[in-house]
């Protein structure tokens, strides 16, 4: 089971980027999948979220109106839209699948990690 992450790279504040995760080895459309990122010297932060269905999303605050989660279940893929982005974006984004249908803040719910994929905003 592998999930790639792709999509991050150097945008200035205001651009967008488009991250996308690509599961391979099994299918996860009865599971919640989730973006998380890490900045140096930081803990690992919640981003977003979307349930099996996709019905259901999540985002942390800071987020919320400028980021928007998607998945496309015919490619076993989660894409996360990220528009006016910030300097404080700038983190190495992951992507998860839980175990679960639901979706959740915590790490620890997500059992599949991708690899990441840098995001650098410059001001």
């Amino acid at each position: 089971v592998q999930l790639q992450a792709s999509g991050g790279g150097l945008v200035q504040a205001g651009g967008s980027l488009r991250l996308s995760c690509a599961a391979t080895g099994r299918t996860f459309s009865d599971n919640a999948m989730g973006w998380f990122r890490q900045d140096a010297g930081k803990e690992r932060e919640f981003v977003a979220a979307i349930s099996w269905s996709g019905r259901s999303t999540d985002y942390l605050d800071s987020v919320k109106g400028r980021f928007t989660i998607s998945r496309d279940k015919a490619k076993n893929t989660v894409y996360l839209q990220m528009n006016s982005l910030k300097p404080e974006d700038a983190a190495v984004y992951y992507c998860a699948a839980s175990s679960s249908s639901a979706t959740d803040r915590r790490a620890a719910w997500y059992t599949y990690w991708g690899q990441g994929t840098q995001v650098t905003v410059s001001s």
